[in-house]
């Protein structure tokens, strides 16, 4: 086992395993994978990123590849229908990456087309032969992402977890919907336990963790080696410090929104709510600045879901509309949520 991933720790009995932030396309930029590691989560990974572009060295696809020094481990994500095209864009990938981890689970109609993500767990062979491949290649540990199956017959991922184990992956991390459940239905973590029990490599299990009661839920269904949030950190990467703090791993008083804030427990819920997301929004901005800079494209999509069900969050977009630099846009929405209107 590389430092980076532990042994699976077997069942859970209240101890503090990681929390992993899913990478999602549009939502995982280096900054708010940063902000995230400050709110609590434990463990990034990169947005998920089609390795033929990489291999033609697409510039728009490398951008999704860059890091930081504070974040550690550097996990990029890669996803391909073509087996020789993962193995190269992994190669190219090893020697600035901790770990290197391979898409088996979007379900995104783009991605399956080309038989990539979710679509190769209908061709184990192929996949196993790709992951099996890489592992030869490359000296950098190798973890995998995959939902249960494709949802056209018998579910395989405990399988493909057994066989994966074998060629040398040392993480696996199972969503608990099938490629035709897309992001419907309620997460089977029962068939993730399966997963978890059939293998001795740690299995993180993934699907409906969005506080501390189903993170504690998950874990005592699951016993898995740690969770991975997704749609739940999408405009509230606090849910990292509230899983935390919610389950004793974390001090409350030790959240940043609240150190910061003299008033905070004078003020009420909702109020409340403005404050952890200004401080989450300011310091998204400021992480943009110190990297990447302020991107308009990605500022506008974590703008709306920072203020995605606060009082008169409608107002956002038309805030955005009217300024005329990214600045500018930012500063607007600081001000509406410091005023709390």
């Amino acid at each position: 086992m590389t430092e980076h991933i532990q042994p699976a720790p077997g069942p859970w009995d209240g101890d503090a395993r990681p929390l992993f932030l899913a990478p999602m396309s549009g939502v995982s930029d280096l900054p708010f994978r940063l902000l995230s590691k400050e709110c609590g989560a434990d463990v990034t990974i990169t947005e998920f990123t089609n390795s033929t572009a990489l291999t033609r060295e697409a510039a728009t696809s490398w951008r999704r590849m860059e890091t930081h020094d504070t974040e550690v481990p550097f996990i990029p994500q890669i996803f391909g229908g073509d087996p020789g095209d993962m193995a190269t864009a992994a190669e190219m990938l090893a020697p600035s990456a901790d770990i290197i981890d391979l898409n088996f689970g979007c379900p995104a109609p783009k991605v399956t087309n080309i038989c990539a993500g979710a679509a190769l767990m209908g061709e184990p062979e192929r996949l196993v032969g790709m992951v099996e491949d890489i592992v030869e290649r490359v000296d950098t540990p190798i973890t995998a992402k995959m939902r249960l199956g494709t949802g056209s017959g018998q579910n395989n991922a405990t399988e493909l977890c057994k066989r994966l184990e074998e060629v040398g992956a040392q993480r696996l991390c199972i969503h608990g919907r099938t490629l035709r459940q897309r992001y419907t239905g309620i997460a089977d973590w029962t068939s993730i336990k399966q997963a978890v029990e059939a293998v001795e490599v740690p299995v993180i299990a993934n699907g409906d963790v969005v506080d501390a009661a189903s993170a504690a839920a998950c874990l005592e269904q699951t016993g898995a080696a740690g969770l991975m949030v997704g749609r739940g950190a999408i405009g509230r990467p606090s849910v990292f410090a509230d899983i935390k703090v919610g389950l004793g791993w974390m001090k409350e008083e030790h959240l940043p929104w609240i150190a910061s804030n003299e008033e905070w427990y004078e003020l009420d819920e909702v109020k409340q709510s403005f404050a952890s997301r200004r401080w989450c929004w300011d310091r998204y901005i400021a992480l943009c600045e110190e990297t990447v800079g302020i991107q308009a494209r990605w500022m506008k999509r974590h703008a709306i879901a920072f203020t995605k069900g606060l009082p008169n969050a409608k107002k956002v977009r038309n805030i955005m509309h009217e300024q005329n630099t990214p600045k500018a846009m930012a500063d607007a929405i600081s001000t509406y949520l410091a005023n709390g209107v």
